[in-house]
Parts: structure tokens; C-alpha cells; sequence
């Protein structure tokens, strides 16, 4: 390529490889700032939803409810102790073992599987999400947009006008030019980058206070991360990379939470609730719903002891990040019968658990379900432990076994996500028109209230073309084919459904309507010249 017609490019890419900073004093939360000229808030949740869109397409995303719930439930007690709790926010899972969390325009804050499974508690955990959210509430990618757009535009002048200078010359004056400046903007934008991690750690810190985590937890997710450095040697986990540490840095972490203190209400996360009459995340803990950690935990040095009431739930959904990340199920499976058989220290409840999930990824379900049913007796109310051993019957063929544990998790935790998922695809596989009609039955709230979930979308449809409603089914396949960022696609499927001679005037005002919203997006994204994923 040219180079004159790689500056276009070359300037993207430094704008848009910006974190964004302030100077690394102590700062009020921002209350307004020309970085919000920049776009506005409903340009910015566009901007999020299309990235995570995009995301799904290309099955970056770990699309699990329990697992999706439970992140959400805890990224919003965060939110809940900030300084601006109004924002917008969606937390979900990436589905790669690098080790790395971002936070997007519109409050999109990712954690990566690998993440999750490399911090040592749920406090850690925690102090990662509360440092992202602090990059978003104080405004940090958008400053960072505008410090690079008014930094760069001279220097790239500059560049610009050396190289058509040099235009037709064979010495080297245009490349050097387009070196320095590049290396100029790139050490801008890394300083901008250390003064505001600064800032996030401060804001991150308060907020696990105020939420009733041990503050002391940020400096514990970074000195995670520099073991998991030395393990690996020069390989540096992806958090790293975007989020330079050093001793100073973990110094100056635990000296402000030192100045905080321990926390004397204790962090309560959401889990689902074990007597009727509760919903799908619900935060209040209510007794019963723990299972138990195998060995007492001592808190670490330098940290507050261990939170009262969590009682290993954290454990498990690490463990199920774990297995539903893991590339090879073969490999998974090995990792927890190697380590059971091998180490004693290894055998907890959450392992097990795991080990589990892992018979039930390589279909050896009769395996599973062995391995569960002490869990289960062990811990009676265990949303996690009871939806796996439902799963694990389901898939050994005891389906009667399976629909009756489906049915009594349906009854113990009404409008649990994951179990109203679990209990219409096991109706479903059933086949036949009452088990269609008793999935749609318990999937039509969730539809209202998670409709921006793909996968309840598609078993939605499902449920729909059993039960023999086509025309809902159609609606529903193409609001999945949408969210998993195959907006052509699903234009197409509307489209096509909108030429029916059958539809009533409410079908067709509801139809046309999303065609309108989604015509919009198809013609946005042509113009952006945005590949089209190929369709599953």
C-alpha cells in the first residue's frame, strides 16, 4: 500500500487503540465535559450493541444463562455502590482463555473466560469489574477518543505534508517521518493510558468498598496476574498489555485500601432464590442457596477475612467458565480426572462439579449423573448442582427422572432463566404438541423480560413452530438471527414473512415495524462496508 493511503488507516488505528486518560490526581467523579460532544448516549448503546452483536456472530461470546445472570447480578451490585448508578450497563462473557476484561461504549464491560477462572476469589473477581466500570462512569474511552482526534490531526498534517514532499524521491523521508509520528502518537496515547488505570484503580477501590467487598481485592486480582506472568514466563496475560502494572502500582492499591478498611456490611450477590414467589436474580440472599466450600478460607495477608455467605457459589460458576470455555471437551474432561485421581487438594464440591460438566460435555451422561447425585443430596437447594443433574438424566435417557427434576426447580425458583431454558428443551426434544404448549407457557415472560437473549429467542421459535403458531416462530428466528449479529439475515427472514396473505393487522404493524428498525442498520452497516458473518 502507499503510504500516503495507509495514513487514513494508520490514524484509525491509533484512535481507536486509545484508553483514555486524566492526570493521575485525585478527581471528582466528572459531572460533564466536552468528551461527551463526541457522541451521545444512545449513539454510544448503538455502538455497544452492534460490537456485541458482532461478537456473537463470530461465537466470541460464552452465551450460558446461570453464567450470564450471575455476572450481571454481580457487575450491578458494583454499578449499585457507584457514583453514577443511572448508567447503562451489560455485562457479559467472552468466551476465550486469554486473560483480559475491557469495558465498550455504552457500558458494555466483558470479562474473558480466562479471566475468571485465573482470580483466586469472587472479591477478586469483583476489583476487575469495579475497575471497568470505573472506566466507564468516568468517561475514560470517550476523553481518550478526543485527547487522540486533537493530538494526532497536527501530527498527521505534519506527516502528510513530509511525504508528499518526498513524493517520487527514493530516499527514506517519507518512512521515517511516518515512523516518528506513529511512535509519537503511540507513547501519547500510553501515557494517557497509565494516568487513568490510576484513576480507575482509585474509583474501582471505593466501589468495592461501598459494596461490601474487600477492598484489598484490586491489588489481589494484580498479584493473580503477575503469577499467572511468571508461570507463563515472557507470556503476558491480554490485561497486562492494556493495563501496565507494576510493584508501585499494587503498592499504592493496597495502601488506599488500607486507608478504607474492611468492610462491615458483607457483599451480597445476586443467586436465585429457593422459596416460591422469587424471580430470576434476586438480591437478597436468602438461606439455603450456598454450597458449601470443602475447606475453611483463610483470608490472604494483607486482606480482610473472608465474606459470610458465599459459600462457594463463586466456586462453581468458575468451574462451569472452565468446562463451557474449554476448547477440547476431551481435554476438559481429563484436566478434572487427572487432578481428582492426583491430588487430594483438588477434590472440592465446585470440582466435582466441574468433572461433572465435563462427563456431560463428552456425552457420558450415566457418568454425570453418578457424580451428581451426592452433590445434590449434599446441597438440596443448589440452582447449579440441580440443573446439572436434570441435564445429565435428560442426556442418559431418563427423561422422566429429568422432567420431574425440572419441574420441582421450576417450582422452587420460579422464573429462573436457566431453569425455564433447561425445562422447554427438555419438553421440546420430547416432541408433541403438549410439551410445545407448556414450553411456550414458560417461555412467554421470559421473552418480555430477556429479549435481547439469542439463545431464548431461538427455543422460542422453536416452541412457537411446534405449537404450530409459524408466524411467531418466523419473528422469533429472525430476532435471533439479529442479536447474533446477522442483521441481513434477518431482515430477509422478515421480509420474506411480510409477503404472507395471512398475517393480522397487529402480525403485520409488528413485523413491519422491526423491518423499518432493522432496514436502518443493514443500510448502516453497507455503508460502513461491514463483512456480513456467514450464516450458521
Amino acid at each position: 500500500m502507499p503510504p500516503i493511503r495507509a495514513l487514513p488507516a494508520l490514524a484509525l488505528a491509533c484512535v481507536t487503540a486509545v484508553a483514555g486518560a486524566r492526570d493521575p490526581g485525585v478527581k471528582l467523579p466528572d459531572i460533564g465535559s466536552s468528551a461527551a460532544a463526541i457522541a451521545s448516549p444512545q449513539e454510544l448503546q448503538d455502538y455497544g450493541a452492534a460490537m456485541l452483536h458482532e461478537l456473537r456472530a463470530y461465537e466470541l461470546v460464552l452465551e450460558d444463562p446461570l453464567l450470564e445472570d450471575y455476572i450481571r447480578a454481580l457487575g450491578y451490585r458494583l454499578v449499585a455502590s457507584s457514583d453514577r448508578p443511572d448508567l447503562p450497563y451489560t455485562f457479559f462473557i467472552m468466551r476465550s482463555e486469554d486473560i483480559n476484561a475491557f469495558a465498550a461504549p455504552g457500558g458494555y464491560v466483558a470479562v474473558n473466560a480466562g479471566l475468571m477462572t485465573a482470580m483466586d476469589s469472587e472479591d477478586e473477581l469483583a476489583g476487575v469489574l469495579a475497575h471497568e466500570i470505573s472506566h466507564v462512569q468516568q468517561q475514560h474511552i470517550l476523553r481518550g477518543i478526543e485527547d487522540q482526534q486533537k493530538m494526532s490531526l497536527p501530527i498527521m498534517l505534519g506527516m502528510l505534508g513530509v511525504m508528499i514532499a518526498a513524493a517520487g524521491r527514493n530516499d527514506d523521508a517519507a518512512p521515517a517521518v511516518l515512523i516518528s509520528g506513529t511512535s509519537l502518537m503511540q507513547q501519547r496515547a500510553i501515557n494517557f493510558t497509565r494516568s487513568e488505570e490510576a484513576e480507575a484503580d482509585r474509583v474501582g477501590i471505593q466501589i468495592l468498598a461501598r459494596a461490601g467487598f474487600d477492598p484489598n481485592a484490586m491489588a489481589g486480582a494484580f498479584q493473580a496476574l503477575q503469577r499467572v506472568m511468571r508461570v507463563n514466563g515472557i507470556d503476558i496475560p491480554e490485561f497486562l498489555l492494556t493495563h501496565p502494572l507494576d510493584t508501585r502500582r499494587i503498592a499504592e492499591a493496597r495502601e488506599r485500601a488500607a486507608q478504607l478498611g474492611c468492610p462491615t456490611t458483607p457483599a451480597v450477590v445476586a443467586r436465585p432464590a429457593p422459596a416460591a414467589g422469587g424471580g430470576g436474580l434476586d438480591l437478597n440472599l436468602r438461606a439455603g442457596t450456598q454450597v458449601a466450600s470443602a475447606v475453611p478460607v483463610s483470608p490472604k495477608p494483607g486482606s480482610c477475612a473472608p465474606r459470610q455467605g458465599d459459600g462457594g457459589y463463586y466456586e462453581l460458576m468458575r468451574e462451569r467458565v472452565r468446562v463451557l470455555s474449554a476448547p477440547s471437551a476431551p481435554s476438559i474432561r481429563g484436566y478434572y480426572a487427572d487432578n481428582l485421581r492426583d491430588n487430594p487438594g483438588f477434590d472440592t464440591p465446585a470440582t466435582r462439579y466441574g468433572h461433572a460438566l465435563a462427563l456431560i460435555r463428552t456425552h457420558q451422561a450415566a457418568d454425570a449423573v453418578k457424580e451428581l447425585q451426592p452433590l445434590v443430596a449434599a446441597q438440596p437447594n443448589s440452582v447449579p448442582l440441580r440443573l446439572a443433574l436434570a441435564k445429565a438424566e435428560d442426556q442418559a435417557g431418563q427423561h422422566a427422572a429429568a422432567l420431574a427434576g425440572y419441574e420441582r426447580l421450576n417450582r422452587d425458583f420460579p422464573g429462573n432463566r436457566a431453569v425455564v431454558l433447561g425445562y422447554a428443551d427438555a419438553l421440546l426434544a420430547q416432541g408433541g404438541d403438549a410439551g410445545a404448549r407448556r414450553a411456550l407457557e414458560l417461555l412467554r415472560p421470559q421473552v418480555d423480560r430477556h429479549g435481547d437473549d439469542p439463545d431464548l429467542q431461538a427455543t422460542f421459535g422453536r416452541a412457537s413452530q411446534l405449537a404450530g403458531d409459524s408466524v411467531r416462530a418466523a419473528e422469533a428466528y429472525a430476532e435471533a438471527a439479529w442479536l447474533n449479529g446477522r442483521a441481513e439475515d434477518a431482515l430477509a427472514q422478515l421480509k420474506a414473512l411480510a409477503k404472507r396473505d395471512d398475517l393480522s393487522y397487529y402480525q403485520r404493524s409488528r413485523i413491519e415495524a422491526r423491518i423499518t428498525r432493522l432496514t436502518a442498520v443493514v443500510l448502516d452497516q453497507r455503508k460502513r462496508g461491514d463483512p456480513a458473518p456467514d450464516a450458521p
